[in-house]
């Protein structure tokens, strides 16, 4: 056979074999997603105020589990003071309508920046801290953070403060729904507040989808799995999760923004809580399943349905949260959705790379392991 020959075969059967990471399951269950989207955008037209208030609540803290989620499951940094970029994405944003008389439907978005901005200096100091040293560190610097914002007077000091109600009836997109709508301005903001937190939900999906797909997602895994083995390979650790944390401050600072502005009110307490933003989001990815895509989504609606049955019960409620996540850590390692995948073999996100010739697959890995 000739040289010519020989690379034609050779060619052929190469241009046989393909990488594929989706599967029939995650195309149907994308179908359904888009679909899904697509019928939401509507729900402040066709369903009461309060439905719409629950879904911006479900929106917001999926988008927190999900971040904190690509910054534990994916980065390996355990974090317990997510809460630090909620408050002051709240009080950039705050700030900016009240100080500047900035939009605030643009001052959302340069809220995640500051927040972005905050994550710099904090990065400083809480990398050079690891395990669970790191996760301490990160709790005592958002505590510092809300002891210095308690100070500012010029928006209410430890009392906090209430967004002026001109700037949320005449932002931007208000005036339109009221006018073409007949909505109320406080339903109007609602309806503005729920569409970015869709908006961002969606955003969040499918951009740490993409990133898991990528050579970075790669490095990632790699990373999380054995930092000094990853740096041997080549893979700059140090870059990627710096990276990996001034990402997830600008989506929770972004966030915090959000949830302060349909909230229309702040304080230091409220906003910087650790139970509200870092406990429960916890408690939301290691129900759903730390380290997947699917986890916080199937988390986020166990712990809505959760709260709304039980929440009347005060502490015991709480202690009821922690003694389920505590069983599921023991007796279901990868949460719900780990369970369901291990007995269904679903992936809905999936990130395995499969390399196929048409009659047989061999999986290559991916970030999940």
């Amino acid at each position: 056979m000739t040289t010519t020959g020989f690379q034609a075969m050779t060619n052929e059967r190469t241009a046989r074999w393909r990488i594929e990471t989706r599967t029939t399951v995650s195309r149907i269950f994308t179908m359904f997603l888009f679909l899904a989207a697509a019928l939401m955008i509507f729900a402040p037209f066709v369903v009461s105020r309060g439905v719409v208030q629950d879904l911006f609540f479900i929106l917001t803290m999926l988008t927190l589990a999900q971040s904190w989620n690509l910054l534990a499951g994916y980065a390996g940094l355990i974090s317990v003071g997510q809460q630090l970029f909620v408050g002051c994405g709240a009080y950039a944003l705050f700030g900016l309508v009240i100080l500047t008389g900035m939009d605030p439907v643009p001052a959302v978005l340069l809220a995640g920046l500051l927040a972005a901005a905050v994550a710099v200096p904090t990065a400083f100091f809480a990398f050079r801290l690891y395990g669970p040293y790191f996760a301490i560190g990160t709790w005592v610097i958002a505590e510092v953070g809300r002891l210095l914002l308690a100070q500012w007077k010029t928006l209410g000091g430890g009392t906090g403060t209430s967004m002026p109600r001109d700037a949320t009836r005449d932002m931007l997109g208000a005036a339109a729904l009221s006018d073409w709508f007949g909505m109320r301005s406080s339903v109007a903001a609602d309806a503005l507040a729920y569409w970015m937190a869709l908006v961002l939900a969606s955003a969040t999906i499918i951009f740490v989808y993409k990133l898991l797909c990528s050579k970075h997602g790669l490095g990632l895994a790699a990373v999380r799995d054995n930092e000094t083995a990853a740096r041997a390979l080549g893979v700059d650790a140090q870059r990627l999760k710096t990276l990996i944390y001034l990402l997830t401050a600008f989506i929770t600072g972004v966030v915090g923004a959000l949830i302060y502005l349909q909230k229309a009110r702040i304080s230091p307490d409220a906003a910087f809580s650790l139970t509200d933003w870092t406990a429960y989001v916890i408690f939301i990815v290691v129900i759903g399943g730390i380290g997947t895509i699917e986890g916080p989504i199937l988390g986020v609606l166990v712990f809505f349905v959760l709260q709304n049955a039980f929440s009347s019960f005060g502490s015991w409620y709480l202690l009821a949260l922690g003694a389920l996540a505590i069983v599921t850590m023991l007796f279901a390692p990868r949460g719900v959705w780990g369970l369901i995948s291990d007995r269904t073999g679903w992936e809905l996100f999936p990130v395995r790379r499969r390399l196929k010739d048409g009659s047989s697959e061999y999986e290559m890995g991916g970030p999940h392991g």
